[in-house]
């Protein structure tokens, strides 16, 4: 796996909603509650409760988003001894939630630093010229469609299941499909783990087209949500979103500038080849 850290694909304009998204989503993963508990491993069971409690509330679950109603049980945020020993208590939902609005909220939940600091790393890097081509408000809208693409598309392939489904990659996964459309010869620098970090600077259709074949291989097997597990089927779903509705924007997109200096062992054309 490579870790992208920057592309050489400069932006004629400040990418305010992708700032705006990265802030929501660091806001609300530190004001969720019970969640730092479960990012340092603590075994506080009143923290855990709340936190299954507020996903319940506010994440998204296939099983809701296919038949459109509330299980009749959910965690309280409570946590108790019963004849089983100590648990959360479940009781009646006192909410009144909306399954598909749980997509758009479940966009701005994460369930660890790792899965935060991961999300914003590539929507920091690739969403910023997806905004510029797109303009402010289409690339907002764009990001939205992508997540209910990818959240749908994963409710459709796994009906019955109650885990609830959290984390933007999915609307991001629509960014890099815009992003491979748009500039697939776009120069990114990765860290690229061989015995130490080595940096390269690799095409863009190289390093997202690896990041997608990696999701499509996974999902082959069982994409599965919640804790421990990861929706690549979310992210299939969700990458060919983003490359169908950044096609049409495809011819008259100008190219990246083609940086100088060596790839690939050998010196960069410093011409485009189209």
């Amino acid at each position: 796996m490579v870790i992208p850290v920057h592309d050489v694909n400069p932006v004629r304009r400040t990418p305010w909603v992708t700032y705006a998204l990265i802030a929501a989503s660091v806001l609300v993963f530190l004001t969720t509650p019970g969640i730092a508990g479960s990012v340092a491993g603590g075994s506080d069971l009143a923290q855990l409760c709340r936190l299954h409690a507020f996903l319940d509330h506010y994440a998204a679950v296939p099983r809701e988003l296919m038949h459109d109603q509330l299980p009749r049980v959910v965690p309280t945020g409570e946590a108790g001894v019963g004849a089983h020993g100590a648990g959360c208590v479940v009781g009646p939902p006192g909410y009144d939630k909306s399954p598909p609005l749980s997509v758009f909220t479940a966009m701005f939940l994460h369930g660890s630093w790792l899965h935060l600091l991961g999300n914003m790393l590539f929507l920091l890097i690739f969403g910023n010229n997806v905004e510029d081509r797109m303009g402010h408000i289409r690339y907002f809208l764009f990001y939205v469609v992508c997540g209910y693409a990818a959240g749908y598309g994963f409710a459709v392939l796994n009906a019955d299941s109650a885990d609830p489904l959290i984390g933007a990659s999915g609307a991001i996964a629509g960014v890099l499909g815009a992003y491979i459309v748009l500039w697939p010869r776009a120069r990114v620098w990765v860290l690229v783990p061989f015995l130490v970090f080595l940096p390269l600077r690799l095409p863009a259709w190289l390093v997202l087209g690896f990041w997608f074949g990696l999701q499509a291989v996974y999902s082959s097997g069982h994409g599965v949500s919640g804790a421990g597990t990861v929706a690549y089927a979310a992210h299939v779903v969700g990458f060919l979103a983003g490359m169908l509705l950044a096609w049409p924007l495809k011819p008259g997109t100008p190219p990246p500038p083609e940086p100088p200096g060596l790839l690939f062992g050998r010196r960069a054309r410093p011409h485009y080849s189209w």
